[in-house]
């Protein structure tokens, strides 16, 4: 449990380091990482991360979405074959990483529709205005998407 504590408060961490870039972070990246080492039990750091996230910024509107949207690029990432072979994990792991970065809007979309009675064209116009955004996480998300295999295989040696 001590691990996981810290896994989710590196990601916490991380996060705040990097607020000085727009939409440009690493839990992407650790969700995946995390996901490919500890499978079902990376939950626990994602939603330590979740948690740490809310008592920081606070539990209103913008943190219902963060109930669902890592566990969306966890479910993903479950999806992979285990045993990828490692010169198509270093292409799938950043792709990944990247679709999740553009589609975030789109993820993010259905709680802003139910809290805010948005009807699906407004819908759709929130998720078209957050595109440039969207293009800059998945950009960022693809650059971190390279740290995945090899902090996957540093883990998974330092958890045995």
């Amino acid at each position: 449990m001590v691990v996981f504590a810290m896994l989710g408060t590196i990601m916490f961490c991380s996060k705040i380091i990097m607020e000085l870039l727009p939409n440009i972070h690493l839990i992407g990246m650790f969700t995946m990482v995390f996901t490919v080492v500890f499978r079902k039990k990376a939950l626990i750091p994602i939603y330590i991360y979740v948690i740490l996230s809310g008592i920081y910024a606070g539990f209103t509107n913008w943190w219902i979405p963060y109930l669902y949207i890592w566990t969306a690029l966890w479910g993903v990432t479950m999806l992979l074959p285990k045993n990828m072979p490692e010169r198509v994990a270093c292409i799938v792991y950043p792709v990944v990483c990247l679709m999740h970065g553009l589609f975030y809007g789109v993820l993010y979309a259905p709680a802003q529709a139910l809290l805010f009675g948005l009807n699906f064209k407004q819908a759709l116009a929130w998720i078209i205005s957050g595109l440039p955004f969207d293009i800059m996480h998945g950009i960022g998300n693809f650059c971190a998407g390279f740290l995945i295999l090899p902090l996957s295989k540093v883990l998974t040696k330092l958890n045995k």
